[in-house]
């Protein structure tokens, strides 16, 4: 025994040395606490306590749950970084610890907060960032029956915050740069936004080294924890340069260990954060629009069409039209056949008035004595806009496919960005009088049709595409956008999760598609026009491909659809309104993206007086499938009224990602 043991220690040292060679090779040279550390994450999530920095910080030590929970102790006191699902709590007597005297929270999302109920009993204050203080107070604040496109923290209303499902009241709010003391430790307060808009990192300095509890500006391998966090805007990479520059502040501190809420400890945080800034520039540089957007994108709308006897309807092909005009770019196209009947695609951003007086000029100057029907692209409401008003006052019926339709008629229902009840018309849905399958052609004026799913901006759009003038015409949308013949352009539209937009099932679709149909002529939407449009369409594929690889690189899950999806696990209606003593149904869509069967554990945690049975959902789904589980909501008689969240608890294959997903119900 005693020779296997010469050899096993020989061995190990053997290892040891060749790690620290490797490191020297590199310019890195891991120090005790740094091993340490790395010894310790390979065990996280092992249901134990575990050292981090042991030589630097030696009351450090690390719980994983939701997220990680970072015990600094003091005797039998302590102080928490974040609290995850809040088991910590019941094995802190494990370590000697019967007092939490302050728990100091990242950012608000519910993984880093949902063990808030289990503070009951415990004499513990609440410390985190100011700038998320209503966040955690009034949580239930940004959710909205009614979403508007200008709600805070929405991407055109629909929300990118996660916070808790109940308040969570704060005895302090850290201002950015503020200080903080507890038992001789001092902390600064660096303000570090990004995956959340006011999160926090704790920066803490021993032996003139710091250590930095970073919250999830990055993740370990230079990631980022999710992508739907950081979408703040509409594809404007607002949240992409927040996180940038907080990674680039971090950097200027030099830790000597990065601890972020999610995943291994960051032994080399220096060479991490470069290379995570590097890796955002890129992605910047593929999100933002692929044509120039607000620069010079009127002058490429359209170098084909010519004005006609109608002021602002130019024609582009004898028989096709579109409106045109300085800082005007609405979403309208019309097909004119010599019966003087029209087909018109689109409708919307135009102002109703305007809409009548033209339609009143073709009358007398084209020949237009109808219009028979509005098909509507996709499911954003600024295309169909003033549809409604072409049904009433012209008899025009709306058209549009399957997919679309009740996104339209019942809006409510989801969580999308740019829904048409966020518009603040006098309509709040939109009925639909034809529904086309995918690949249905229909016939028109002696014109031919067909109406085929073409997801790319959001999963849920069409292409319509016939021969118009002697030209394959494809009506795209808000698909592609450029000037084909400028070769730096690649047409890509804003990308956008919350459009549910993954790009198997939107832009690297489309541009598979575009490929088969090789249309002459695209007419896109907001006014666009694009000839001969071939050499485009290529650069669209690549840049598809592209932005995945982009993405894959940024993304900590091995398939990046988990990391980038709001939506693999949603609820169906988003929205439930109950009154006292009333049951609702919801069902539960869960996906599985991977090639191999998924296990799953989703336990819907309710807020006082709300009942869900059944109250956890536990089952196994086929590779690459998706099914739905119906789960009853009762509101009690003791629920509160007004608007509750509802919370889905996930656990995927074994890893808790906690309370990642919600809906809401509104409580009469």
């Amino acid at each position: 025994m005693k020779k296997y043991g010469m050899i096993a220690v020989f061995s190990a040292l053997v290892i040891l040395c060749s790690l620290v060679l490797g490191a020297l090779q590199q310019g890195v040279l891991w120090t005790y606490g740094e091993i340490d550390a790395a010894v310790a994450d390979a065990r996280i999530g092992s249901g134990k306590f575990l050292p981090v920095e042991r030589k630097l910080f030696p009351n450090l030590l690390i719980w994983t749950d939701t997220c990680n929970v970072y015990v600094i102790r003091d005797g039998d006191t302590a102080l928490l970084i974040d609290l995850g699902d809040g088991s910590v709590l019941e094995h802190l007597p494990e370590i000697g610890v019967q007092d939490v005297e302050w728990i100091l929270f990242t950012h608000h999302h519910r993984e880093q907060c949902q063990g808030y109920p289990r503070l009951k009993g415990w004499d513990t204050k609440i410390a985190a960032p100011q700038a998320e203080r209503s966040l955690f107070e009034r949580p239930s604040t940004f959710r909205k029956m009614k979403p508007a496109l200008g709600d805070t923290f929405t991407v055109y209303g629909s929300s990118y915050v996660r916070p808790p499902i109940q308040p969570i009241p704060m005895d302090r709010g850290f201002a950015k740069m503020d200080t903080f003391t507890w038992h001789g430790h001092k902390f600064r307060c660096l303000e570090t936004p990004g995956n959340s808009p006011g999160g926090m990192s704790y920066l803490v300095q021993y032996k003139g080294r710091w250590l930095a509890f970073c919250g999830d500006v990055m993740l370990d391998g230079a990631r980022m924890h999710n992508w739907f966090d950081t979408e703040w805007d509409y594809g404007f990479a607002a949240g992409i340069y927040a996180l940038h520059n907080s990674a680039a502040l971090l950097e200027d501190f030099d830790p000597v260990s990065l601890l972020p809420s999610h995943g291994p400890v960051v032994c080399n945080p220096r060479q991490q954060l470069q290379e995570f800034q590097k890796k955002l520039r890129r992605l910047e540089r593929m999100l933002v629009r692929g044509y120039p957007v607000k620069t010079f994108a009127a002058a490429n709308q359209d170098r084909v069409s010519k004005p006609t006897a109608v002021p602002q309807l130019w024609q582009v092909t004898p028989h096709l039209f579109k409106f045109k005009g300085p800082n005007f770019s609405p979403n309208f196209a019309l097909i004119l056949a010599d019966s003087g009947h029209g087909l018109v695609v689109d409708c919307g951003l135009l102002d109703a008035a305007f809409l009548d007086k033209s339609i009143e000029l073709m009358r007398e100057r084209l020949g237009l004595k109808k219009i028979d029907a509005t098909i509507i692209t996709h499911m954003h409401g600024d295309h169909v806009l003033e549809a409604p008003h072409l049904r009433d006052k012209y008899g025009a019926q709306i058209w549009t496919l399957d997919c679309i339709a009740d996104k339209f008629e019942h809006p409510e229902r989801y969580n999308y960005a740019a829904s048409v009840q966020a518009y603040g018309k006098h309509f709040e849905n939109v009925h639909i009088d034809r529904v086309f399958k995918s690949g249905e052609t229909f016939q028109w004026e002696g014109y031919k049709f067909t109406v085929d799913w073409m997801p790319g901006q959001t999963e849920f759009a069409l292409c319509l595409n016939g021969d118009i003038d002697g030209r394959r015409v494809a009506f795209t949308g808000d698909n592609i956008f450029a000037d084909p013949a400028d070769p730096n352009q690649t047409g890509h539209e804003a990308v956008v999760a919350h459009n549910s937009s993954i790009l198997e099932e939107g832009y690297l679709y489309a541009a598979n598609y575009l490929r088969r149909l090789k249309p002459d002529l695209i007419m896109g939407g907001h006014s666009f026009v694009m000839d001969k449009p071939a050499a485009l369409i290529e650069r669209f594929g690549k840049w598809a491909l592209d932005m995945r690889a982009t993405f894959q690189a940024l993304s900590p899950d091995e398939d990046y659809r988990y990391w980038f999806d709001p939506f693999w696990v949603r609820a169906e209606p988003y929205r439930l309104m109950l009154q006292r003593g009333q049951s609702g149904e919801v069902l539960l869509y869960v996906r599985n993206f991977r090639r191999r069967q998924q296990r799953h554990r989703i336990e819907i945690h309710t807020p006082s007086g709300i009942i869900a049975e059944p109250a956890v959902l536990e089952g196994k789904l086929a590779a690459e499938s998706q099914e739905a589980f119906s789960v009853r909501l009762t509101a009690a008689g003791n629920a509160k009224t007004g608007v509750t969240i509802v919370a889905l608890d996930v656990t995927l294959d074994g890893r808790h990602y906690g309370e990642w997903f919600d809906f809401i119900v509104d409580v009469k």
